[in-house]
């Protein structure tokens, strides 16, 4: 494949490009590094000319410099990970979201329907869509209602609905456009080779900052919420290895090759709930660190409980969580970080 990953220099884009030129793959990295980093670039080749990856620092929302680069490197997959995803960010900012996550992804698929090459797009979405599931819907399913309770949530949600009209009208015109949307829960850890890691600024997810807490980087570290209804009053999340979560976009890929031209759609999580005080104690275990733990008020847009119901996704792809335990997730988060204390500055 020629493979064009949006947000290619963060988290999860790095380590899809990673994964994508170990199996041989032509990629494109395309990243404003407004939240994203040229170190991992780097680490991965990029800077040398006899590699598979490419790096280009520019914005999904750039139509001529998109439609350049699907047309000079024959792109036939776009994998689209460029967003902002910070919750309590967007409450906050909504339109800078509505900018970023939809406006400029329209102009990305705008720009792949007339690029004949592109085939296949594969969305990173979020499971933020379903907002507070229904009674009796968790572990969630697919089929669960999309109801957002922030405007990330509803900007992921806008962007599916754009590639769907957008797959159904291109189906029509005989068009070959396939598209699949990943419903991500938490993704957490960090590549087990220790190549790359996750580096946030600012960093709100909880693994990180629970680890910063035990490097010392922090002076404590709170709970938001600990009067929600489940066993022990915090949240309960669903946390997704971050090499599983590629996984299923190097299969999800292989399987637009012969799909229907419906959209595809899929849940990514182990279907497991880990809540907030199981994951500060993982953290505590794995470190080897006590660490202040301060309790907080809620923070608007949280939902109570999100774990994924993997059934559709086990059956239709055959992709199943390899790392599943919280204690090894943590671990690989951990070892990164440790060895990287200033992150990837200090790489």
């Amino acid at each position: 494949m020629n493979v064009l990953v949006t947000g290619g220099a963060g988290y999860i884009g790095s380590h899809a490009c990673q994964r994508l030129v170990r199996d041989g793959h032509t990629v494109v990295a395309l990243d404003s590094l407004d939240r994203g980093h040229r170190e991992p670039m780097a680490l991965l080749g990029a800077d040398d000319p006899e590699s598979l990856l490419t790096f280009v620092e520019g914005t999904v929302g750039d139509r001529q410099l998109v439609s350049r680069l699907l047309a000079e490197h024959a792109i036939d997959t776009v994998m689209h990970f460029a967003a902002l995803a910070y919750v309590g960010e967007s409450v906050d900012d909504p339109m800078r979201y509505y900018r970023t996550n939809v406006e400029a992804g329209v102009a990305l698929v705008d720009a792949c329907v007339d690029a004949p090459a592109v085939t296949r797009f594969i969305f990173s979405s979020s499971c933020a869509t379903y907002g507070d599931p229904p009674e009796g819907m968790v572990p969630v399913p697919e089929s669960c209602p999309q109801v957002p309770t922030s405007p990330y949530g509803r900007t992921k949600l806008m962007l599916e609905d754009v590639l769907r009209d957008t797959a159904r009208a291109c189906a029509q015109s005989s068009r070959d456009l396939r598209v699949a949307m990943l419903r991500y829960f938490n993704v957490a850890g960090s590549d087990r080779s220790g190549t790359l890691g996750e580096d946030h600024t600012p960093e709100t997810h909880l693994i990180p900052v629970a680890i910063h807490a035990a490097m010392g980087k922090r002076d404590h570290m709170s709970i938001f919420g600990t009067d929600y209804p489940t066993a022990d009053g915090t949240c309960v999340r669903d946390y997704v290895h971050v090499e599983d979560l590629i996984d299923a976009h190097v299969r999800v890929a292989e399987r637009l090759e012969s799909a229907p031209t419906e959209p595809l759609a899929y849940n990514v999580g182990i279907g497991l709930g880990y809540s907030v005080r199981e994951v500060l104690d993982a953290v505590k275990r794995v470190s080897g660190v006590e660490f202040e733990v301060r309790e907080a008020p809620r923070r608007t847009g949280d939902a109570v409980a999100l774990y994924a119901e993997p059934a559709k996704i086990q059956a239709e792809l055959g992709w199943h969580a390899q790392v599943t335990d919280l204690d090894e997730i943590v671990a690989s988060a951990w070892r990164w970080m440790s060895a990287h204390p200033a992150g990837y500055a200090g790489a």
